[in-house]
This record gives structure tokens, C-alpha cells and sequence, in this order.
């Protein structure tokens, strides 16, 4: 009776081997990826995180040219919808400013040429500034032009220039993202290229969005009082919101 459940006990164990084994690291990444694992080490964070991008770029060099410039054309889109809230309240901060359409396409051209502008700076490692500074300031960057929207009531021949310098941040911003994501040795231009374009295009949805949301109310007389202060004043608090939040908390 004894060597039976001896027996019995080693197969379990056995059993019970075969149905957990895997390779340690394909685990870690694969818990990682589901967001089952979170660590109070930051050193064991770093790495961990430096596994999961490993495996990315592995990944990413075994597929085709074509794959990849959709992947990223993809994940620029994504990183302007659903995830970056902050960049689409900017995006609207612009908006709100003027539904004049040359003045919009100055604001927005000024935006785009300058992320463009830092996001490739910041993929080749020729510039780089902390998460820490950038993020705070991209914050204070969409309260400021909200605030804007509320005190001036047309656009000053500087809101170019101005929007030109929050958009070197944005684009460090949108940089971080393609850096933890990971850029293949391969095909590294296009790549920077497509998920630029990705965020262009998301950008542009967003526009779209909200042209349609008060195309029909633009010309109203009360379209200032009723629509642009008060969506302007909603995106100032959750500037303010974010900028306390990423500096203090």
C-alpha cells in the first residue's frame, strides 16, 4: 500500500511537471504580455521589460517588409486612438481655437512637422530628455492652449510658433512609446516613417470627429459661449489634472 501511493505521489508530481513546464523566459513573456506580473524592483522591471522588447524585435525582423510598415502605420494610429488621450485633447485644443481653416492648417502643420521633427531626433539617439520632464510639460502644454481658446478669441499670429514648440514635445512624446516598443535594424526608416504616418492619421480622425460633432452649430452666435469655452475648460482641468498627477503623484 505504502509503494502505491508512492507511486501514485510521483506521478502526480510528474504529471503536474508536464502540464506547468515551460521555458522560463517564454513564461516570463507571456505573463508580462497578459499584465499578470507587476514588480516593486525597479532593476527586476528593467529587465523584465527588456526581455518583452527582445522578444518584440525578434518578431518584428521575421516579418516582411510589408507586415512591418502596417504594424506600425497601426500602432502610431493607436497611440493617438484609444491611448493618448493627452495627445487628442491637444489635437482639440486646436481645434477649438478656430474653425477658420487656414488658421487650423497653420496650427496643424506646425504641430506635425514639429513631432515629426523630435520623434525622429529622439529614434536616432540624437536627442533624448527623461519622461519625467516631457510628460509634465506636454500636460501644461495642452492647458496652456485652452486657455488660450478661452481668453483670445481669434488666433494671434504667434499661435504657429507657439503650437510649433509644444508639438517638439509631443513628438518626444510619441517617441518613448516607439522606443519601448522597438524599431527593426532592418527596416528602421520606414518603420519611423509608417507609425509616423499612423499618427497623422489618427490625428486627422480625430479632427473629422469633431468637425462633424458642431459643423451643424459653427455659425451660431452663441457657438463660443455654449461649445468652444466650455470644451476648452474641460481640457484645461484634465491638463491641470495630468500635469499634478505626473509632477506630484
Amino acid at each position: 500500500m505504502r509503494s502505491i501511493k508512492i507511486i501514485f505521489l510521483l506521478f502526480f508530481f510528474l504529471s503536474s511537471a508536464q502540464i506547468f513546464a515551460h521555458p522560463e523566459d517564454e513564461l516570463i513573456i507571456r505573463e508580462i504580455e497578459e499584465g499578470q506580473l507587476s514588480f516593486q524592483d525597479d532593476q527586476m522591471t528593467a529587465e523584465y521589460e527588456a526581455a518583452l522588447k527582445r522578444q518584440r524585435l525578434r518578431k518584428l525582423n521575421a516579418m516582411s517588409g510589408s507586415k512591418q510598415f502596417f504594424l506600425f502605420v497601426k500602432a502610431g494610429i493607436e497611440h493617438i486612438i484609444p491611448k493618448g488621450l493627452d495627445h487628442i485633447l491637444f489635437v482639440l485644443g486646436l481645434f477649438f481655437s478656430s474653425l477658420v481653416f487656414m488658421s487650423l492648417l497653420k496650427q496643424v502643420t506646425a504641430f506635425t512637422l514639429a513631432h515629426t521633427l523630435t520623434l525622429a531626433l529622439a529614434a536616432l539617439d540624437i536627442m533624448q530628455i527623461p519622461g519625467q520632464i516631457v510628460e509634465p510639460l506636454i500636460a501644461l502644454s495642452i492647458v496652456w492652449i485652452a486657455v488660450e481658446n478661452c481668453v483670445f478669441k481669434k488666433t494671434n499670429k504667434w499661435r504657429p510658433l507657439v503650437v510649433f514648440g509644444f508639438g517638439l514635445l509631443h513628438g518626444l512624446g510619441f517617441a518613448s512609446v516607439l522606443s519601448d516598443y522597438g524599431l527593426p535594424q532592418g527596416s528602421f526608416i520606414p518603420s519611423l516613417i509608417a507609425f509616423n504616418i499612423g499618427v497623422e492619421l489618427g490625428q486627422l480622425l480625430v479632427l473629422i470627429i469633431a468637425l462633424a460633432l458642431v459643423w451643424f452649430f459653427r455659425k451660431k452666435t452663441w457657438y463660443r459661449s455654449y461649445i468652444q469655452i466650455p470644451a476648452s475648460i474641460i481640457i484645461a482641468l484634465f491638463g491641470l489634472f495630468w500635469f499634478i498627477e505626473r509632477v506630484f503623484l
